[in-house]
């Protein structure tokens, strides 16, 4: 259980880990669930640049943070240095150089963080960059999976909606795929091209026929403000085609799990009888993202002081 291989002092994306580091991750995240965190932060300076609206993911990770006792630092770009033509990078450099000695970072653009993580001392940690990749929400979605099953091999998963749009959906089957499950992504064709098979998943536009006999599905909302152009017809016919109701929820296998990282559109990518029905694993996500950001977080400085 010990993280005695982790070398990494950032985390941008699952897609570049091997499942034995994804395991790590995982494994300290449930060890907390029984013992209490160590101070692996304690006289760490965590700053936070989110330059996208959050709600979840924000006050997740600030909660993980001061669990593991790190001082937190707020940083709101407007009215900051960005909204002044300052870098990026050079905000980041300027708020080591005051101490930060972590970044958790969304922003609208993605790949955002590839080229900057490698110049700063400090870690950092993606929260969402574009239509790139959303690591510790598909490590939380993990966690919550390896609660109930153990293991995931040999068990179907479909991820439902807004498949084009979703970072949710690249970071949880780059994960899935290396451990050992098949990834179903299922939505109208706008919103689920044919050629996402290329990532590795089976794309399938029935829903029927995509539900049946899978073990669990991660149902997405429709990212409405990243759509400039119209991928559905309106909201109600998207619901009428794709919508997870409780009849098409049956399709699944009979202990079958709901996810849904949030926020949820009730009455349009999902019905409330499902989302609040015995199968609904959705609070326990948010309840495991504070353990899994906790275990990133507390990873990532371990490697950065092996840097």
């Amino acid at each position: 259980m010990a993280p005695t291989t982790w070398e990494r002092k950032d985390l941008l994306g699952l897609e570049g880990l091997s499942a034995a580091e994804i395991e790590t991750i995982l494994d300290l995240a449930a060890s907390f669930k029984t013992a209490p965190p160590a101070d692996d932060l304690g006289g760490r300076t965590v700053a936070f640049i989110f330059t996208e609206a959050s709600t979840r993911t924000r006050s997740s990770f600030e909660m993980a943070a001061k669990r593991l006792g790190a001082d937190v630092l707020s940083f709101s770009p407007v009215g900051s240095s960005l909204s002044k033509g300052e870098t990026l990078l050079d905000t980041f450099l300027n708020l080591q150089a005051v101490g930060v000695t972590h970044f958790v970072v969304r922003h609208e653009r993605s790949g955002v963080l590839e080229e900057l993580a490698p110049l700063l001392k400090a870690s950092v940690i993606n929260a969402g960059d574009g239509w790139h990749e959303h690591p510790t929400q598909a490590l939380l979605d993990l966690l919550t999976l390896r609660d109930r099953w153990g293991s995931f091999k040999g068990r179907k998963i479909v991820v439902l909606g807004d498949i084009r749009h979703s970072r949710v959906a690249r970071s949880n089957l780059f994960a899935l795929k290396k451990l050992g499950a098949k990834v179903v992504f299922c939505g109208p064709t706008p919103l689920c091209p044919d050629d996402f098979s290329a990532l590795g998943a089976t794309v399938e536009h029935d829903v029927e026929k995509a539900l049946k006999g899978a073990d669990a599905v991660n149902v997405l909302r429709l990212q409405i403000e990243r759509m400039d152009q119209g991928f559905v017809p309106s909201l109600a016919d998207y619901a009428l085609s794709y919508q997870l109701t409780p009849a098409r929820a049956d399709l699944m296998k009979p202990e079958a799990l709901v996810l849904h990282p949030g926020p949820i559109n009730r009455g349009v990518e999902i019905a409330s009888e499902v989302a609040d029905g015995p199968r609904s694993v959705i609070l326990e996500q948010v309840a495991n993202g504070v353990l899994a950001r906790m275990a990133v977080l507390s990873l990532c400085e371990k490697g950065r002081s092996l840097a």
